[in-house]
């Protein structure tokens, strides 16, 4: 499990950013942080990631304390970490940083599997380079297989629909649906959008740097959405096992 306990963060003028914010991640779940504008749910993942530091709390990765620890030690303690706006880097290829991330140089099997958890076909990208003309769907899609590559126990993707046009998103959701089903890494989405919160195991709503609301779909989204109710939610069955 991937735990934030009692995290409080504050801006260099001193203003509170986050306070005593508890959130977690269990193994092999979709957790979704939503709320308005500022309301700290980028801040959030930056401080689960280490690009950011608490002045006061605890981040724990399957029990052990990683409030100390950087990004790269976070990393390599099994955290992945998906930027709304994925890094290229001039000249090299899609085969090149995904063996980066792994660690190693990756076989065609091991790059096919991987590419084709995230809906792209290994021949026609692995040896494009990062900077040629791809979409911002497609770079978002690499750069989850980046992730995939380095089999971190948990993944924390900040606003992974920022950029992209609206069938590149809904791909990337099935990409998420697909990943609950592979694999047991637990993932932590921050969006506002519908299509992702459907799927989350867990909404939690973050506003004014405060938890202010968490549950399933079902409890979440009708306060969220005008009232709607989740009568076609995806994960209505298993709001209703709870």
């Amino acid at each position: 499990m991937l735990e934030m306990k009692n995290i409080s963060f504050k801006a260099d003028d001193g203003k509170d950013i986050v306070k005593n914010i508890n959130i977690t991640v269990p193994e092999g779940q979709i957790v979704a942080v939503t709320g308005p504008n500022g309301g700290g749910k980028s801040t959030v993942a930056k401080l689960f990631s280490g690009i950011y530091k608490s002045y006061e709390g605890q981040i724990l990765l399957d029990g052990k304390d990683i409030t100390a620890l950087d990004i790269t030690e976070r990393a390599n303690e099994g955290l992945g970490y998906g930027f709304q706006r994925p890094v290229s880097f001039k000249g090299f290829r899609v085969r090149d940083i995904i063996n980066i991330a792994a660690g190693k140089e990756m076989s065609n099997d091991e790059l096919k599997d991987i590419m084709g958890t995230v809906g792209l076909c290994m021949y026609d990208y692995i040896d494009r380079e990062l900077n040629s003309n791809l979409s911002g769907g497609e770079q978002k899609r690499i750069e989850i297989a980046t992730v995939l590559a380095r089999k971190t126990k948990y993944n924390i993707f900040d606003e992974p629909e920022a950029g992209i046009d609206i069938w590149s998103f809904r791909r990337l959701i099935s990409v998420f649906e697909s990943l609950r089903k592979t694999s047991s890494a637990g993932q932590l989405i921050i969006s506002h959008q519908r299509g992702i919160l459907d799927i989350a195991d867990k909404i939690i709503v973050i506003s004014g740097g405060e938890v202010t609301a968490q549950g399933t779909p079902c409890e979440i989204l009708p306060n969220l959405f005008d009232g709607e109710n989740c009568g076609d939610c995806p994960v209505g069955k298993r709001c209703s096992d709870e």
